[in-house]
């Protein structure tokens, strides 16, 4: 049977991606434009050198041989934000230093992702009841959390992949998309610059 041809007995609606996979010759490969930017996205994702605390020690040893993210194409820390893809937030986020890591945040190209490293960027860590002490995604909308205090490099690795995964399953790409405004526990929209004070270099 020609293996591009569609057996006449198939109607146009019945015919499904496995059943033509099935008909195709070898080497060739169906998918979409969005599907293979995302695949594209997800394999070649650029994390920041940022580092706030405890957490960013085993951030580090996340790139050390033992565990070797860059088989994920993440093993490029970028020292700047404006050749980042993932900003990492590896530690305890004051009241102080909020607004330089959302000027951090903002200086990112889109698409851009956050992953919110340790119990102290996730909830607060021992310092939530604390007067100086605030959640990343208090700050900067967050697309994945890491358990641990601190979080284990392996913590961070299944992160990694849950984000990957969450950038294939994308149904439209974040090319030109804007996200939303930042909100609180309860979906009251936060007024960062006003919470966190405008003057950024104090």
């Amino acid at each position: 049977m020609d293996p591009l041809r569609v057996p006449d007995d198939v109607e146009d609606h019945a015919v499904t991606e496995n059943r033509i996979v099935e008909w195709l010759p070898d080497g060739i490969v169906l998918t979409t434009l969005e599907k293979a930017l995302n695949w594209a996205r997800a394999s070649s994702l650029w994390p920041m050198t940022f580092g706030l605390a405890c957490c960013a020690i085993e951030m580090m040893g996340t790139g050390m041989p033992r565990w070797d993210v860059d088989r994920y194409g993440m093993g490029v820390f970028r020292g700047s934000p404006r050749q980042s893809d993932i900003m990492i937030v590896s530690g305890t986020v004051t009241r102080k230093f909020a607004p330089r890591m959302r000027r951090l945040y903002d200086q990112m190209p889109e698409p851009k992702y956050v992953v919110s490293m340790g119990s102290c960027a996730n909830t607060g860590g021992p310092y939530r009841h604390s007067y100086s002490v605030v959640k990343a995604d208090d700050v900067v909308p967050v697309d994945v959390y890491a358990a641990g205090c601190a979080a284990r490099p392996e913590s961070l690795q299944a992160a990694f992949l849950q984000l990957m995964r969450k950038i294939q399953r994308d149904p439209e790409t974040k090319l030109f998309e804007k996200l939303g405004p930042v909100t609180d526990w309860s979906g009251t929209e936060v007024d960062w610059e006003e919470t966190f004070g405008k003057e950024l270099d104090e």
